[in-house]
């Protein structure tokens, strides 16, 4: 599959004792950053399966020479642009990547930006989003929402740069950040609609929820291998590419 919109991952890399710190208080710092690893190589072949290499950038933050599976990491991001994480919160560093990304692509091309905690997340994902914006899209939308199950959001699309600059009063990790997030665009000019929603790893009960989505993943066989519990075989879910615009 193959998009002309650009995919935009904002990712940290996967330290112990600092990635995935919500899910280490229940799994151990090591563990968390054996799954997040997992989770940043699975959502990586999604990505490379939506857009070809010169259509992929992602903002990163941390030492990888520091992180598990670091070495593999660092192998797989060779076909993309990596540029450093900037400023002082997540919502000022998600603004400065999308700059970053009108910088490479220019500022009327399509970004879907992602983050590295939705393993289970495919291509076809990410092709809903893109097409929620497209030229081609009836809706016209100027920007879609991927809303997470727990209030925040999975992904975003833009139809042009600008209209995540008002993100950066926007609260992160809230049961309400989608809401916040909806509001800002809206508030920057933008027609905003929502596609479906997926679950964020954020708790040790989310990882068995989302691995059972994608037993076949890294993540899966990860979770299986440090928590003892082996993953049945499941079918992915299906992707559901229809949006709707939000009032």
């Amino acid at each position: 599959m193959r998009s002309q919109a650009g995919v935009l991952v904002l990712a940290k890399a996967p330290v112990p004792g600092v990635a995935k710190t919500r899910l280490a208080q229940g799994v151990g710092v090591q563990v968390a950053a054996d799954l997040a690893a997992a989770a940043l190589l699975d959502t990586l072949d999604a990505c490379a399966e939506f857009a070809p290499p010169a259509a992929r950038l992602i903002a990163l933050a941390g030492d990888m020479r520091l992180a598990q599976r670091g070495a593999e990491i660092s192998r797989q991001l060779q076909s993309w642009r990596v540029v450093s994480q900037s400023g002082a919160t997540f919502a000022e560093r998600l603004v400065r990547a999308h700059h970053d990304a009108a910088l490479l692509w220019g500022g009327d091309v399509p970004v879907v930006q992602i983050g590295m905690d939705t393993p289970q997340l495919r291509a076809c994902d990410l092709a809903a989003l893109a097409d929620a914006v497209a030229d081609s899209s009836s809706t016209c939308l100027d920007a879609a929402l991927g809303p997470a199950a727990d209030g925040g959001w999975w992904g975003l699309a833009t139809r042009r740069a600008g209209y995540v600059d008002q993100l950066v009063d926007v609260l992160m990790s809230q049961p309400d950040t989608a809401r916040q997030t909806l509001r800002a665009l809206v508030a920057a000019g933008a027609t905003v609609g929502e596609v479906h929603e997926l679950t964020d790893v954020d708790t040790p009960d989310d990882a068995f929820v989302v691995a059972a989505q994608c037993s076949q993943t890294r993540f899966a066989q990860t979770l299986s291998q440090v928590g003892g519990v082996a993953m049945p075989a499941t079918e992915a879910i299906p992707c559901r590419a229809s949006s709707k615009a939000s009032p």
